[in-house]
């Protein structure tokens, strides 16, 4: 039997920081007026829980091995998402325990998908938690990608090491000093991301959750309308620009820091991504303009703008995109799976994953027309061999299956096949809005029944935690290995 002591340890370390960052918004509820003792009881509660799984377990070895790993991933975002509910439990808004947990995980997750109707109107302290939910998802599932998923060979973060001799035991002595770089790097990105927030139009407490929820390319937004309630194209432009940042792999900023100034320029997954990103701008706006869609119908920064909110997964839009057509739906629907960059805080299949498969597919009909050629899959400098690439095409393949498996679930709880799929969508990938009337750009997820929340919750952090985190706790053989 192993010894867990490690993974509670953590779990109370963390506990303890997420009760000390829901003091944060009682600051809020000062200045505003807005003061009630929902956040203090939930900060007392959840410190309590923090401090007595902390104590409990002060003689742990600090080691960690593989079950651990897995443990401690899927338990310290589980708990947090539960804890973190109990800001919404015990607010005005009066949500039971379905819905606060439902916003709870999909602010951690940083899917920015929303049960709350009336955004405008909400509480100043909850839609700061709000953000806050999203800016530690965010930066946890960075640090996650830097130490624990190099041991459980998932994330694709074998693609980032720190030095070409680094393998996944070697990277976890250096972790405490990546994660304070990587820490220091987003709060300043999330403070220049605010500072021009700022300076382009938006108040100050705006500007501070909108820089929280953009870094974390999570999409909260507090209003209705989201970025889209500002009509402001230098606002979109910023957003743009720092959902990007956000999209793409943190180890290059130590890698630009440590003096590879070149990095952003020859890695290949930031540049496919790039690629990506135009050519689905691209495309969209060629079909409007072959539709003859009117300049009031669309425009080119509202293309530019909702295509990278929906690619990168961060979910913010500016205008209705269900009014452009079918066509420009699907794609979209099509752009929800691929997500940004590994070792980011973007979601979804992930740019490397796709970019991989069509090097491996053009490998394939060149085998075909050269029978007698020997080819090699290299990405970037890297050689890949087979068990990686077979490891991609598994994950591929499974998101595809439970894709499937959450749409169908979806479609027996009563929603409809649109909803249904692009609920399934937006859940796994964390994107946020759906399709459709109902949880499309302006619609939020509040009518769903509880069963189809539940099912979505679920697709929240599988999808977040790259499925095989969650999924092999669940496979005996795993354990009796171990």
């Amino acid at each position: 039997m192993y010894n867990y002591k490690t993974v509670f340890y953590t779990l109370g370390t963390l506990q303890i920081i997420l009760g000390l960052f829901m003091l944060i918004p009682v600051i809020i509820q000062l200045i505003y007026g807005e003061l009630d003792s929902g956040f203090v009881s939930a900060s007392i509660i959840t410190i309590i829980f923090g401090v007595l799984f902390f104590l409990s377990n002060l003689d742990h070895d600090k080691n960690i091995d593989l079950p651990q790993a897995f443990v401690l991933t899927a338990l310290s975002w589980l708990s947090i998402a539960i804890f973190g509910s109990l800001p919404f439990i015990f607010s005005e808004l009066n949500l039971d325990f379905t819905d606060a947990f439902f916003e709870s995980m999909s602010g951690i997750t940083t899917t920015g998908s929303t049960i709350i109707t009336d955004l405008d109107n909400a509480p100043k302290a909850i839609l700061l938690w709000r953000a806050i939910l999203q800016w530690l998802g965010g930066i946890g599932i960075i640090l996650m990608a830097i130490t624990l998923m190099p041991i459980m060979n998932i994330g694709g973060m074998q693609l980032f090491k720190i030095s070409s001799n680094d393998n996944a035991e070697k990277i976890l002595p250096k972790s405490k000093e990546v994660s304070l770089r990587l820490i220091v790097i987003y709060l300043l990105l999330t403070f220049v991301c605010a500072s021009f927030y700022k300076i382009f139009g938006m108040n100050y407490f705006d500007s501070l959750t909108h820089s929280m929820t953009t870094i974390a390319t999570g999409g909260f937004s507090n209003y209705n309308e989201s970025i889209g309630y500002f009509n402001n194209a230098l606002i979109e432009i910023n957003a743009i620009i720092f959902i990007i940042l956000g999209s793409i792999p943190f180890i290059a900023y130590i890698k630009y820091l440590n003096g590879d100034k070149k990095i952003f320029y020859k890695d290949s997954q930031i540049n496919f991504f790039i690629k990506t990103i135009v050519i689905s701008v691209v495309i969209i706006f060629v079909f409007l303009l072959f539709k003859n869609y009117s300049t009031e119908t669309f425009l080119l920064r509202q293309v530019i703008f909702n295509v990278v909110s929906i690619l990168t997964g961060t979910g913010y839009v500016t205008t209705d995109y269900s009014n452009w057509g079918g066509f420009p739906l699907i794609f979209f629907l099509i752009l929800m799976f691929i997500g940004g960059c590994a070792g980011s805080t973007a979601c979804g299949l992930k740019i490397f994953r796709i970019h991989i498969l069509y090097k491996f597919f053009v490998m394939q009909l060149k085998k075909y027309i050269y029978p007698r050629g020997v080819f090699v899959l290299k990405y970037g400098e890297d050689v890949l061999n087979e068990k990686f690439i077979s490891s991609i095409i598994s994950f591929v393949f499974l998101y595809i299956i439970i894709f499937f498996i959450i749409t169908t679930l979806l479609s027996i709880s009563g929603l409809d096949f649109v909803t249904a799929i692009s609920g399934a969508a937006t859940a796994i990938s964390n994107v946020g809005p759906g399709l459709g009337g109902i949880i499309g750009p302006n619609g939020n997820f509040s009518l769903l029944p509880d069963f189809s929340k539940w099912i979505l919750t679920a697709g929240m952090i599988l999808g977040r935690l790259e499925l095989f985190a969650i999924i092999v706790l669940f496979i005996p053989s795993f354990w009796r290995r171990y």
